[in-house]
């Protein structure tokens, strides 16, 4: 593919709001994992990633009606960092209708949906007059909110594939550049904290008590947490500076193996990383870094790190940042992008936390502490329920 330039990015999580403090976290090595106290629930025992500014980050008033935690994130996540400034560049340079939106998660406002239901008529069972499912619940909602909150008027799209979802999209946006339907995208993704997300995890015993531990040999499951990440991609023009992040090369499949089980050898993980490499012209040895989806899960992990030494072996440095920020579901894709574009600006690839012994039967070259080296070209996996799967290739223009 013809390379992207990312040509402004930030995100924000429970490392904090912004590039600044998630740098600083991760530099530091430090997580921003906590034991959940999140809205009515009290009885489970695992560790969350919230973002505790959003209860403070109200929607503008001609907005109000899209007021749920999913559009407050977002809305949070798009003051940081000058993105709103970057953005309103964008549509001076190329017009409103040139301007794209792709935009993934995963469960969006469903938690508005929870809250309604508790305040359901007693005697008909009806839901509150203030519920608007359009404007919250629904999948479309985020997108819809940023495309009102620009005044935009060209494509909006949100793409809901469970944890690639946020990868995906700039693939999406790849496409629709190429095709000429758009000048510049918004992409990214955000999800946020919700009961369904907390329980059902639950249900399927894959939450950990402790924070999560990717890759290590005692791993016991994943933290959930939330976050929202943007981008904004355009066509590379005549002169970038030599630390500009570009988007090289985007893979994707869906293998379909199981509803939320990985195929156990890795298949469609290693179909991703492979047509992500022949999109950027690129072979196996040409990649410094990989972020690993990387989740704590037992199979995930194992199925993963079997893809990984496949094409890779173990030359190559990898690392999940998940036990910083949590599984961020729908948003991982594009948080998980963004500290790979900052890898690589920032010479330096970060160590996965909380991580005390990697396990023997993943043979990968894993980084448990920070490796100070300028990496070139990284991998960003992100790999979804029912073997939806997404690797990106980012890499420096200079």
């Amino acid at each position: 593919m013809t390379p992207l330039h990312l040509s402004h990015f930030t995100a924000s999580s429970c490392l904090g709001c912004g590039l600044e403090a998630t740098l600083t976290a991760l530099r530091q090595q430090r997580g921003g994992l906590a034991p959940c106290h999140f809205e009515t629930i009290g009885d489970l025992d695992t560790q969350v990633g919230e973002v505790l500014a959003v209860d403070d980050a109200p929607l503008p008033a001609p907005l109000a009606e899209y007021d749920c935690r999913n559009n407050r994130l977002a809305f949070l996540g798009l003051q940081q960092d000058g993105f709103r400034s970057a953005v309103a560049a964008a549509i001076a340079r190329h017009g409103r209708r040139r301007v794209g939106i792709l935009l993934g998660t995963s469960t969006a406002g469903i938690l508005q949906t929870e809250q309604a239901y508790r305040r359901r008529d007693p005697h008909t069972g009806a839901l509150p007059d203030d519920f608007i499912y359009r404007t919250t619940h629904n999948t479309y909602s985020v997108a819809d909110f940023v495309r009102q909150y620009f005044r935009l008027e060209g494509p909006a799209v949100v793409v809901s594939t469970a944890c690639s979802s946020s990868a995906k999209v700039f693939a999406s946006a790849a496409r629709l550049l190429a095709a000429g339907v758009i000048d510049a995208a918004i992409v990214g993704g955000v999800d946020s904290l919700c009961l369904t997300t907390l329980y059902g995890f639950n249900a399927l015993e894959l939450l950990s008590p402790d924070p999560c531990r990717p890759f290590d040999r005692d791993r016991k499951g994943l933290s959930i947490g939330e976050a929202a990440a943007f981008a904004l991609l355009e066509r590379t023009g005549p002169s970038l500076d030599a630390d500009a992040v570009l988007l090289l090369g985007t893979g994707e499949s869906s293998d379909a193996y199981h509803m939320s089980a990985p195929h156990p050898e890795g298949l469609g993980a290693r179909m991703a990383m492979a047509a992500a490499l022949q999109s950027a012209g690129l072979q196996a040895a040409d990649i410094d870094y990989i972020n690993l989806h990387g989740t704590a899960t037992p199979s995930n992990d194992a199925a993963e790190g079997k893809a990984v030494m496949a094409l890779f072996g173990a030359r190559t440095p990898c690392s999940s940042t998940k036990g910083a920020t949590g599984h961020t579901l729908g948003a991982a894709g594009g948080l998980e992008a963004v500290i790979s574009a900052l890898a690589l600006q920032q010479a330096f690839l970060p160590g996965g936390i909380n991580t005390l012994r990697v396990d023997p039967a993943t043979p990968i070259q894993y980084l448990t502490a920070n490796r100070d080296v300028a990496p070139r070209r990284v991998m960003s996996n992100s790999f979804g329920f029912g073997g939806t799967n997404c690797s990106l290739v980012l890499g420096r223009a200079g």
